[in-house]
C-alpha cells in the first residue's frame, strides 16, 4: 500500500534535484526560490494517488504531477503581483524580493517548464493531456479575471462567486486527479469521475478558506483571522450577508464597508457579529458539506477494488477536516 507520506517524500526529492535552468541566474533564481517555499503539495499528491489506484508504479506520473505544482506556483507568482502581496508562505514574494518585471518573466518560464514536465506523458496520451491542460490553464486565468472584476462590484451573486472559484481554484484540482487516472490507464468514465471529484472538492476547499478566515483558530489558520473582512474582500460570507441583510443590519454592514479608516479589531468583531445574526456561518458550512459530499460521492463511484482507492479517500478526508 502506497501512503501519501512516501509519495510526498518522493516528490520532494524530485523537486530538490530538478533544474528549471541556469543562466541568466536572475531569471531562474526566483523560480527555485518560490518552489523552495514548499506549500502543502496536495495537488501533485492527488495526481500520484489517483495514478496509484490503477498502477502502483507511479514513476511515469511523477513529472506530470510536478507539472501541476509548477503551474500552480506560476499562477501564485503572477497573482501576488496583481494583488501587491508582500508575503507568500511567510516569506517575501518574488516581486518584493526582486521586482515585478523579474517576477513576470520568471513566471512565464515556469509555465514553459510545466509543459516540459508534461512531455513525460506517454506519446499516445500526450495530445489529450495537453488539450485538457490548456483548457484548465485558460480557465484558471478566466477565474482570476473574474475575481478582479468582482473587486469593483457590490452586486456579485452566489452563483457568480461559485462560478469564479470553480475556475480560479477547483478546475486545477479536477485536472490533477484526472491526470493521474489518465496516465495510469483509467477509462473515460473514470477520468470524468476523478475530475468531478476534484472540481467539487476544490469549491468546498475555497469556501472553507473563506469560513476559516473569519471563524478559524489563529494558531491553526496560519494567518490573520478577519483579513478578508478588513480588506472588504468579496468572499462567500460577505456576498451572502449583503444579499440577506435588511434594516439595521444592512445599514451597519454598509457603514463598515464604506469606512476608509477604522480599528481593525473593531471592524472584524462588528462584521462577524452581523454574520452571526444572519446565521451565515451555518449556511456556509452546509454549502461546504454539500460540495465535499459531491466530491466524495464521485470517488466512491470509482469501479475498482484497488486498496489505493481507500488511501485516496482517507487522504481527501484529511484535507476536508483541515483547519488551516
Amino acid at each position: 500500500m502506497i501512503q501519501p507520506t512516501s509519495l510526498l517524500e518522493r516528490l520532494q526529492i524530485e523537486f530538490d534535484r530538478h533544474s528549471y535552468g541556469d543562466a541568466p541566474v536572475e531569471l531562474y533564481e526566483p523560480i527555485t526560490y518560490i518552489m523552495s517555499l514548499g506549500g502543502k503539495r496536495f495537488r501533485p499528491l492527488l495526481t500520484l494517488l489517483a495514478a496509484s489506484i490503477f498502477d502502483t508504479d507511479i514513476e511515469k506520473a511523477l513529472k506530470p504531477a510536478m507539472a501541476v505544482e509548477v503551474f500552480h506556483n506560476f499562477t501564485l507568482m503572477h497573482d501576488d503581483i496583481m494583488d501587491r502581496a508582500p508575503l507568500r508562505r511567510g516569506m517575501p514574494t518574488v516581486h518584493e524580493k526582486w521586482n515585478a518585471n523579474t517576477a513576470i518573466l520568471s513566471g512565464d518560464v515556469m509555465l514553459i517548464r510545466a509543459y516540459d514536465l508534461l512531455l513525460d506523458v506517454d506519446k499516445e496520451k500526450l495530445r489529450a493531456v495537453l488539450s485538457r491542460f490548456n483548457q484548465t490553464a485558460a480557465e484558471v486565468c478566466e477565474g482570476q479575471q473574474l475575481d478582479m472584476n468582482f473587486e469593483t462590484r457590490w452586486d456579485v451573486t452566489e452563483e457568480e462567486y461559485i462560478g469564479m472559484i470553480r475556475l480560479k481554484t477547483s478546475v486545477l484540482l479536477g485536472f490533477a486527479l484526472e491526470l493521474g487516472g489518465v496516465i495510469a490507464g483509467a477509462d473515460e468514465e473514470t477520468a470524468r469521475l476523478l475530475y468531478s471529484a476534484g472540481e467539487n472538492m476544490g469549491i468546498g476547499f475555497q469556501l472553507k478558506d473563506d469560513l476559516l478566515d473569519v471563524y478559524g483558530d489563529p494558531a491553526k489558520f496560519g494567518k490573520q483571522v478577519g483579513g478578508d473582512i478588513i480588506a472588504n474582500k468579496k468572499t462567500f460570507l460577505l456576498i451572502e450577508a449583503l444579499s440577506k441583510a435588511e434594516g439595521g443590519l444592512k445599514t451597519e454592514l454598509d457603514r463598515w464597508i464604506s469606512l476608509d479608516t477604522f480599528d481593525n479589531a473593531e471592524k472584524v468583531a462588528a462584521v462577524t457579529g452581523i454574520y452571526d445574526a444572519l446565521d451565515i456561518r451555518a449556511f456556509t458550512e452546509r454549502k461546504i458539506n454539500e460540495y465535499f459530499s459531491r466530491g466524495m460521492a464521485s470517488l466512491q463511484q470509482l469501479r475498482t477494488d484497488s486498496v489505493q482507492k481507500e488511501v485516496l479517500l482517507q487522504f481527501v478526508e484529511q484535507l476536508v477536516a483541515r483547519e488551516k
